[in-house]
């Protein structure tokens, strides 16, 4: 039984776009691509689109989407029994040949199995035949850590998903007709990851003795990178205004980063850092101008881009808006900041990350108070005052009066505003971001353990207390129990996946599930590593060596004051 409610709907949202991709099927590889949240958050990542276009590049393939459902549509998938649908052509997921889910975040991870049984598609790899759909996965969220995953995918792509696609659909076109042939040739190509191809063993006390790779297959695993991004222009090619990002063309800017933030997965599993050419980018951007009338920039270093301000100036010159999501606090110069100011942007965000010096050299941010002072009186005279300031609490030996310095610095960028004669002053607000450190795999803090609960949420107390009375001050975070899962998830081997499945079948009740399982998870997420530990990540090649990584620790935690015996 098919809703034709949820068809309507389906073509509906189709109706608002520009940018759609809609082929036949006939004789074509069908692939449906996942993002597991929700249309109007997916359709903001850039990465889905670039996929869901590099896909539709080849003839042979016709590539549709499929998102979580809204609350309502999916108590109407419910009551009606409804497959779930692809977008484009209605079609349910069973009847794919390949389903691919692009993923983010660690949070969205119980929303794949909600997918999955939507799609009626037996969620275990071990249980589907022939006949089901191969399922795979990607996105940032995979390639720092597939395990907790793999009992539920037939293989991942490890890295950045443009390049290996020709040559993962070249190998599919040869073996599709035999699935156990099929998997074993991809996973001969680099960056093709097949867990059931590799067994895992474990020590007493629940660490990992070693993951052998079967007869043929390799030990380690090389996140693919792609050496010249020119070769895959990266900007939005599916416009609508149901998405969090209406009304812009996003255009990305660069990969990587030259700066080793030591808490930073992105600085580390995107290495090496490298940019795209203006040339390409103002190519780009002429393109992006004739669908919306607003840019935005991204990039997880976009203001390391040493051309940062003449891309500004090239898109101020065609009367387009600008938009990009935080800056560096010694890339804000008067010069970019006025172009910012003429571009359209109304607010800022910087990530002085904690409030103490010490701390900020213990995670090689590295700013002076001084620094971030200065660059908020820029800001301010710019007329810009709307400002969010991220920070971190929980970080390795982090004290209450490493706490308190974030209110103390907090303060003093009040005092900065409130002691300019700007005009429009009454209007400022200052939002500190505050999230929980959750320490990630493949990064130097990968040995370092994620922060108790209970004492993060006196840590919120505190500063929420401290800004009690403040007007213009708002202070939004992360709860801490789903920083706590966060952490479980991006931790775990593949152990952790038989929890994921108990917080599925108690309904995304993750107490319950963690309550009634044999393992504790505190042991992923509460324990300092041993420095000789196997991780379950150890597998991947994410081009920079674990002694490197070690180094590195070694350097922090000498600056945290934290013994570590080498």
């Amino acid at each position: 039984m098919t809703s034709w409610n949820l068809i309507q709907k389906a073509r509906a949202l189709l109706e608002k776009e520009r940018g759609t991709v809609q082929k036949p099927w006939g004789g074509r590889i069908s692939i449906c691509l996942l993002y597991p949240n929700t249309y109007h958050v997916g359709m903001s990542n850039l990465g889905f689109q670039t996929i869901y276009q590099r896909f539709n590049a080849e003839d042979d393939v016709v590539c549709e989407r499929a998102f979580l459902p809204d609350p309502e549509d999916l108590q109407e998938y419910q009551k009606t029994k409804t497959p779930l649908l692809s977008l484009e052509s209605q079609k349910p997921l069973s009847e794919f040949d390949l389903v691919a889910f692009s993923i983010s975040f660690e949070n969205d991870f119980l929303n794949i199995l909600t997918l999955m049984e939507l799609g009626r598609i037996p969620m275990e790899s071990d249980l589907r035949g022939e006949k089901d759909p191969l399922i795979l996965a990607g996105g940032v969220a995979v390639f720092i850590n597939p395990e907790p995953l793999t009992p539920f995918f037939d293989l991942f792509i490890l890295g950045e998903g443009e390049e290996v696609v020709e040559e993962f659909l070249r190998v599919y076109r040869q073996y599709r007709t035999r699935k156990e042939v099929l998997l074993k040739r991809l996973s001969q190509v680099e960056g093709v990851y097949v867990p059931k191809f590799y067994d895992v063993t474990y020590e007493e006390d629940g660490t990992i003795k070693a993951m052998e790779p079967r007869v043929g297959v390799n030990r380690t695993v090389r996140r693919r990178w792609v050496s010249t991004l020119d070769q895959f222009p990266t900007q939005s090619s599916l416009f609508t205004k149901e998405t969090e990002l209406k009304q812009m063309a996003m255009v990305e800017v660069n990969r990587g980063c030259p700066r080793g933030c030591r808490f930073c997965a992105a600085c580390f599993v995107y290495y090496p850092f490298r940019n795209r050419s203006l040339s390409l980018l103002d190519s780009l951007i002429a393109q992006a101008l004739d669908q919306e009338g607003r840019i935005g920039l991204s990039g997880t270093a976009l203001s390391d881009f040493p051309h940062l301000f003449s891309l500004c100036e090239q898109i101020l010159s065609r009367q387009g808006g600008l938009a990009l999501a935080s800056l560096r606090i010694d890339a804000i110069t008067p010069s970019l900041i006025g172009a910012l100011k003429k571009g359209g942007v109304q607010s800022v965000a910087i990530a002085p990350e904690a409030g103490s010096e010490r701390l900020r050299n213990m995670i090689k941010k590295g700013y002076t108070e001084r620094e971030i002072l200065s660059a908020v009186q820029t800001l301010i005279e710019h007329h810009l005052l709307q400002i969010k300031s991220y920070f971190l609490i929980g970080l390795p030996s982090e004290t209450d009066e490493d706490v308190k310095a974030i209110l103390t610095l907090s303060k003093k960028i009040e005092h900065e505003i409130l002691s300019k004669r700007v005009a429009d002053k009454k209007h400022w607000k200052l939002v500190l971001s505050i999230n929980p450190f959750v320490p990630k795999p493949a990064t130097p803090f990968q040995w370092v353990p994620f922060e108790e609960v209970n004492a993060l949420k006196r840590k919120l107390k505190l500063l929420r207390h401290g800004i009690r009375g403040e007007k213009h001050m708002e202070l939004i975070h992360d709860l801490p129990k789903w920083a706590y899962i966060q952490a479980l998830l991006s931790r775990g081997d593949r152990r952790v996946g038989r929890m994921l499945m108990a917080a599925h079948q108690y309904q995304g009740n993750w107490e319950q599930a963690l309550r009634r399982s044999s393992l504790n998870p505190d042991f992923f997420v509460y324990r300092w590593r041993r420095l000789d530990e196997t991780f379950p990540w150890d597998f991947i090649d994410h081009g920079i060596p674990k002694e490197k990584l070690k180094e590195e620790y070694f350097i922090a935690m000498k600056e945290a004051g934290i013994k570590i015996d080498q």
